[in-house]
């Protein structure tokens, strides 16, 4: 039978995905701060899309929390409150814990050295105070376990709710308490070489969990 063709909807696809990213990013890393109107006109002058992939992206980003709709149906850039970011940490680190437990006897000799690579990288970036750079190593290190774990619910997951949790871990990366993260990710890897898939798994958590004092001093 005749194929439909596809360019038209791959071109959408991905004007979508690149909205979506790149207003994500500019949320997680404070340029369009807790409170800001979000303008489909504006959004759309800037990343040079038209406004229907603007909206889908906003709307993405609402479902993850990121941005929310007032009465009058003005959209801003959620405030980063306790209960949601909370609530967040809570599924973000069960969902790394479920991911490492799956992915430890499939890790490689090649999985455990990018671990490895991405984690000093991450104490560099600590040292050198630069957060984009400690978030990005951070994410190196996690993804790790995440792809090899296999499970895409696991990452839709992660993908959906990582950003809201990523907006605290910046203030917690730019403080002494991020430091301690260095050697809770050598521990998890000496444990995902080890095959002690259970141990790697709690330590995973555990090591998310630590921003649980964080979240504490934001506003409910």
């Amino acid at each position: 039978m005749p194929v439909p063709a596809r360019d038209g909807l791959l071109a959408t696809s991905l004007l979508r995905d690149r909205a979506y990213t790149a207003i994500r990013d500019a949320i997680v890393d404070g340029t369009l701060a807790p409170g800001e109107r979000l303008v489909d006109a504006e959004l759309s002058s800037w990343l040079g899309v038209s406004r229907t992939p603007i909206r889908e992206a906003l709307g993405r980003l609402e479902r993850s929390g990121l941005v929310q709709t007032r009465p009058g149906h003005s959209t801003v850039v959620s405030p980063v409150r306790a209960r949601e970011t909370a609530a967040a940490q809570s599924v973000v680190a069960a969902m790394h814990e479920l991911a490492t437990r799956e992915a430890v006897p499939l890790l490689s000799a090649t999985d455990l050295d990018a671990m490895r690579a991405a984690n000093a990288r991450f104490a560099d970036a600590l040292r050198d105070n630069d957060i984009d750079a400690a978030v990005a190593a951070d994410d190196d290190f996690h993804d790790v376990t995440v792809a090899a774990s296999g499970n895409p619910a696991a990452r839709a997951v992660l993908d959906q709710f990582g950003p809201v949790l990523r907006r605290v871990e910046r203030l917690r990366f730019g403080s002494l308490a991020g430091r301690a993260s260095v050697a809770q990710h050598d521990r998890i890897v000496e444990l995902c070489a080890a095959g002690d898939a259970e141990g790697a798994a709690l330590h995973t958590r555990e090591n998310w969990q630590t921003l649980a004092l964080l979240v504490a001093t934001l506003e409910d």
